[in-house]
């Protein structure tokens, strides 16, 4: 017997996880839901899901695990209209980049007998220079050999943890489970203050005077640097990350702007040697990561207290005969 996951948004994550469980039609069947009709169309004819439901609340009655991929400004309305219509035992995931706030919604609004995790996850290594974000950016190999982080209120079932790690490792990731204070510390570093650091570039060059020159000769460097803040909802989304995620964000803030100013000082002083080692380092910093994220052989993978992916058969054939049983005494 297949479990119904349901996944609500369809752009690049949702849809590229849909994908992924696509080639494991035996465990899950996937039903889509998106604002957008023409997007969940477009998803099923694409094979992201196999249905679309695009009444929210009936869309999840059904659903062992729902997973929310929608921009952070919608997760709470999402969560209150599906609230209701989550049968006992459902697992509710979402993937923000920030989560002790969305933990606080779903302790708030979801009903006792439904499980709260809080998934954020990397794409892989072999694409970490595209920048799309919509349906017709999403792939079934997205997340391959990249690590999801994995948080979850205390006293949440072993169970549900291994759902969701099954999930993941049907996907070719890895689960890495923290906190949810840690996780939005990791996120403050590897996602929001890259969009900051876009954010003021643009807002620090297309304002001054020679922009109207400078537009035409921009090229690859300040695509490259400027990338990170893109799309139609970053904007919306980014200013509520970054107030939900205050005192992170403002610490690497202080971060960039100290080594900021130690860069001009070396530069007002001309002191060759210092901007040249100042520059390696930040050169060598780069290979190294860029070396370890193609391997993703990493050290933090022995932190993991939940069992090896290898064994997600077993462990949706417990989760899941345990909730079916239930379903059948209720």
């Amino acid at each position: 017997m297949t479990v119904q996951i349901t996944i609500i948004g369809l752009g690049q994550i949702g849809a590229s996880l849909g994908l992924a469980l696509a080639a494991h039609k035996d465990k899950v069947t996937t039903v889509g839901h998106d604002k957008d009709f023409g997007v969940e169309k477009l998803a099923q004819k694409n094979g992201a899901v196999e249905k679309t439901n695009h009444n929210l609340p009936s869309s999840v009655e059904d659903a062992s695990v729902v997973v929310i991929a929608v921009p952070i400004h919608q997760v709470r309305e999402t969560l209150s209209y599906i609230a209701h219509d989550l049968k006992k035992g459902t697992v509710v995931m979402d993937t923000t980049p920030v989560k002790a706030e969305v933990a606080k919604w779903a302790q708030e609004i979801l009903p006792d007998e439904v499980y709260y995790v809080g998934l954020v996850p990397a794409v892989g290594p072999d694409f970490l220079q595209e920048t799309g974000t919509g349906l017709d950016s999403a792939k079934a190999d997205l997340f391959s050999k990249s690590i999801f982080l994995l948080s979850a209120p205390h006293g949440t079932p072993s169970d549900a943890l291994q759902l969701v790690s099954g999930l993941v490792s049907l996907t070719g990731g890895n689960v890495l489970i923290t906190d949810f204070v840690e996780s939005d510390g990791l996120m403050a570093s590897a996602q929001l203050l890259p969009q900051l650091v876009s954010a003021s570039l643009l807002n620090a060059t297309i304002s001054q005077p020679g922009w109207q020159e400078v537009r035409k000769v921009a090229s690859r460097a300040y695509f490259a640097a400027t990338s990170a803040f893109t799309g139609q909802d970053d904007a919306d989304a980014l200013h509520m990350l970054i107030l939900q995620n205050r005192e992170n964000v403002m610490q690497k803030l202080d971060a960039m702007i100290t080594a900021l100013v130690e860069l001009r000082y070396d530069i007002e002083d001309a002191n060759e040697k210092a901007l040249k080692d100042r520059l390696k380092k930040a050169q060598n910093g780069r290979q190294d990561w860029l070396k370890e994220r193609s391997s993703a052989n990493w050290m933090e993978a022995k932190r993991e207290p939940v069992e090896k992916i290898s064994m997600s058969e077993r462990l949706f054939g417990t989760f899941f005969s345990k909730s079916d049983k239930d379903k059948k005494e209720k």
